[in-house]
């Protein structure tokens, strides 16, 4: 006798549970899959595990758990007539009022519970349900679920913070009394950007910008000599006093004044007869948001041609997310991505070999994200639109424990790509053959020579290499003179100049390498052959002394065939700046020579576009880089410890073994950052930490270490001073797999609590320490032919780039263009066209993959 559909329900109840509050319910997504309730069949959610599978792959769920009772979700659009006219948007925000449009159209939903493997369909809901199904289903449709849309919340900002200094402001009577119009700085004959002080009543210019323009620092400078806290910007001051601009100099932000009214009004200034005359400093990130750079970087105004297929599928943006799926796709247009999760990993048997929940596995979701984005199932036309898919799960997954990427705020995508890397090598760490990420890994060799004349190398690994852009190096200087001097004159006149009338400076790749590869000093270098502190010379990316003359005689017109950079087939010469400063080293005595002692099979550029400008104040250089299809680094392979050259000894002249210096902190880096109002204890650990590289450098640190629990530790010889000692063996031998020698990795192990991230970090940023240890450079333990490296030619193509377009990292949007099928192809989140016009020359990461020879 069959069995009612009931009786074979009734049969399972013991495969059918309850939610408790603290389950994961997926409702909304297919773990392995991006089917939706929406897609064709629907979403099948187990009421076991309470996960969710599309049509095509619940019955592997069932093969492979057992569990046969299922909440079948489907939703059918309803139609919709769309009559009304999209707004332009006034806003650079998504899903706000003023913002970009974010209509959804309706669906209507039906319920069904399916028994697997019959198929056997009861309609939910039933009277005739037992009660126990009745309640895990409700429990499921009540739940906001594990994969909840997060909320749109793209590039507008954050609301102002009432200042602190706001509601005890001091103001000085001294007879000022602010006239309606007609403003000029105090100090000089700027008449735009012009701040009002609120204590004295002083009007003055605001910021210099890199290029030249806005103010001539007056207010700040101002503020460092009185520590008048707050200001506001006239032109900005109206009826709509929230519409202000008000600026406090110690918080370094946009704030908020309760009590404006009164304190305009103390200088005589009536607010509700003002007319706005200038833009906020909101505003003119927007202005500067929507104008060129959106234009050219997005290819707006041009017939792009909307690709389909497999290779081009979209991303949803899920709210600042671009930075995100710009990385993912070139990631994915590589074949060591490509062959480890889709090639050669078939979905079934990753789902197979998945933990019990696959949502929360890093090689399912990029397996399950491969396949979303390189099948073709999720790119066919539409009518209406390219939806792309939702990289949800695998956002949840990347970003877990992280503070920054699992926020909804605006990455850096340089930041994102690394600890992609990071996450990817740790997923693969039982099978290292299968890593993907080997094939952005390359080892740099770097030379140090202390005044002895004797010599250490010390090699690392790396995955970028972050290019320093020297605008002096600009091959446009008499157009840039000339817009410049264009640009006072519009000033001068009260015209503003149009963005196709803009002159960036543009640099050439050359250059920026060349930059890279200049020697720098290493502060506080303990040289084993003086027995003493020092400054050593560090080289990067020198093969040796004969190239070096050769790049010297290329410069002077001596030598004319030798290519420094060769593009295209094409020698080109080095520029004159570096080359000078070498010729300078070499009569010192310091010839130095260092480089790569392997090249990867993909080589990522790092334009280093956000600056501190004057005032401190973080700032992105607004330039075109001259980037070539085709580069050829081979010269600056390295060569090892060279005849005649004398490595430094790991004892020190009475025969005892060197111990570990304590690197002092430089005292105008400490100077520089405590004047900016940084806790000066804070101020010398990040010197310290940065090995007195320099300011910016120490500010990164310090930007990102404010929230270490060990931040307010008092500095002290043993902390700093490594010793071995007895620490975790699993870590070191992790520490030994990324490269590093035993010694160092016991060292910096010790010296940074045991954790193996901070070591990793603590040793990039003391070259003194690794330097001390002995390096055999004829027989180190990370050779050429080293399995997890890989190496080849020095000829590389242009196969990607990500450029952002904003003022900082902090905002704007980041867009992808890769060179596949013989064209370039524009990834912009969800949007996927035929590229008419890359912009080769605004990237802010350049992808190059190896020419085979």
């Amino acid at each position: 006798m069959i069995p009612s559909s009931m009786e074979l329900l009734r049969s399972h109840l013991s495969k059918v549970r309850i939610p408790e509050p603290t389950n994961r319910i997926s409702k909304q997504e297919c773990c392995i899959s991006f089917d939706t309730p929406r897609s064709e069949g629907g979403l099948y959610v187990d009421l076991s595990s309470f996960l969710a599978f599309g049509k095509e792959y619940v019955g592997w769920n069932y093969e492979k758990t057992g569990n046969p009772v299922f909440l079948h979700i489907q939703q059918r659009r309803k139609p919709v007539t769309e009559d009304r006219p999209v707004k332009k948007p006034t806003l650079l925000a998504i899903g706000v009022e003023g913002g970009f449009d974010d209509r959804e159209p309706e669906y209507e939903e039906t319920l069904d519970i399916v028994i697997l493997p019959e198929h056997v369909t009861i309609p939910f809901p039933s009277v005739e349900l037992p009660e126990k199904v009745r309640i895990a289903v409700d429990a499921i449709l009540i739940s906001e679920g594990a994969e909840r849309k997060e909320q749109l919340a793209s590039w507008t900002a954050e609301k102002k913070k009432v200042s602190a200094y706001a509601m005890n402001l001091q103001q000085i009577n001294n007879g000022i009394v602010v006239p309606p119009s007609g403003w000029k700085c105090s100090k000089c004959d700027k008449t735009d950007n012009l701040w009002l002080n609120l204590t004295d009543g002083m009007i003055l210019c605001g910021r210099r910008n890199w290029d030249g323009s806005g103010g001539n620092n007056h207010a700040i400078e101002h503020y460092k000599e009185t520590n008048y806290p707050l200001a506001a910007k006239l032109g900005t001051i109206t009826a709509d006093l929230e519409g202000a601009d008000v600026f406090s100099y110690p918080e370094d932000d946009s704030v908020e004044d309760p009590l404006l009214a009164q304190h305009l009004a103390f200088f005589g200034i009536d607010f509700s007869s003002l007319q706005k005359t200038e833009m906020t400093t909101a505003e003119r990130e927007l202005d500067q948001n929507t104008n060129f750079d959106w234009n050219r970087i997005q290819e707006s105004g041009q017939e792009v041609e909307l690709l389909f297929g497999p290779g081009y599928t979209g991303l949803v943006n899920l709210g600042n997310s671009c930075y995100m799926a710009s990385v993912m796709q070139v990631v994915f247009s590589t074949h060591s991505f490509i062959s480890r999760y889709y090639e050669k990993q078939s979905l079934k048997m990753t789902f197979e070999m998945a933990p019990a929940d696959p949502t929360l596995d890093l090689n399912t979701q990029l397996t399950k994200l491969a396949y979303g984005l390189l099948s073709g199932k999720y790119s066919l036309p539409a009518q209406e639109k390219q939806e792309g898919i939702p990289p949800r799960m695998f956002k949840t997954v990347i970003a877990a424990n992280h503070p920054e990427f699992s926020s909804m705020r605006q990455q850096d995508a340089l930041e994102f790509f690394q600890h992609l890397l990071d996450q990817v090598e740790r997923a693969n760490a039982a099978k290292p053959e299968l890593d993907p990420t080997r094939s952005f890994k390359f080892i740099i060799e770097e030379r140090l020579q202390c005044p002895s004349g004797k010599v250490a190398y010390n090699k690392r690994t790396d995955n970028i290499i972050s290019l320093i852009i020297p605008l002096h190096e600009a091959t446009n200087k008499e157009q840039l003179e000339a817009f410049h001097k264009m640009k006072a004159e519009r000033n001068l006149e009260g015209k503003e100049i149009a963005s196709d009338e803009i002159i960036r400076p543009r640099v050439p790749l050359e250059a920026c390498l060349a930059s890279f590869s200049a020697p720098e000093e290493v502060h506080g270098f303990y040289s084993t052959a003086l027995n003493a502190k020092t400054t050593a010379i560090k080289a990067v990316f020198w093969s040796s002394l004969m190239l070096l003359l050769h790049c010297i005689g290329a410069c002077v017109g001596l030598i004319t065939n030798f290519p420094i950079i060769t593009f295209s087939g094409a020698p080109e010469k080095n520029c004159q700046g570096a080359v000078i400063h070498l010729i300078s080293v070499i009569l010192q005595g310091d010839v130095k020579t260092a480089g790569l002692t392997t090249f990867p099979d993909y080589l990522v550029l790092h334009m280093r576009k956000f600056v501190m400008e004057e005032g401190w104040v973080p700032k992105k250089l607004d330039v075109y880089i001259d980037v070539p299809d085709i580069i050829d680094i081979t010269h600056i392979r390295s060569k090892g410890l060279q005849p005649g050259e004398e490595l430094l000894p790991d004892t020190d002249s009475s025969g005892e073994k060197m111990e570990p210096t304590h690197l002092a902190a430089n005292e105008d880096i400490v100077s520089i950052l405590s004047g900016m109002g940084f806790n000066c204890l804070h101020c010398q650990k990040a010197a310290i930490n940065t090995s007195n590289s320099g300011v910016e450098e120490a500010m990164n640190w310090l930007l990102s270490h404010m929230n270490d629990p060990d931040i307010d530790d008092p500095i002290s010889n043993d902390s700093q001073i490594v010793e071995l000692m007895s620490i975790d063996e699993a870590s070191v031998e992790t520490l030994i797999s990324f490269g590093f020698q035993e010694e160092v990795a016991r060292k910096a192990l010790k010296a940074s609590g045991g954790n193996i991230e901070k070591a990793t970090d603590w040793i990039f940023n003391h070259p003194e320490v690794s330097s001390a240890v002995h390096m055999n450079a004829t027989s180190s333990s990370m050779q050429a032919g080293d399995p997890g490296v890989p190496d080849g030619s020095g000829r590389y193509k242009l196969m990607a780039l990500v450029s952002h377009i904003g003022t900082s990292t902090q905002c704007g949007h980041y867009v992808a263009h890769v060179y596949k099928d013989g064209r370039w192809v524009i990834f912009n989140d969800s949007k996927v066209g035929a590229s008419v016009d890359p912009p080769k020359d605004m990237g802010y990461l350049y992808f190059f993959e190896r020419i085979d020879s």
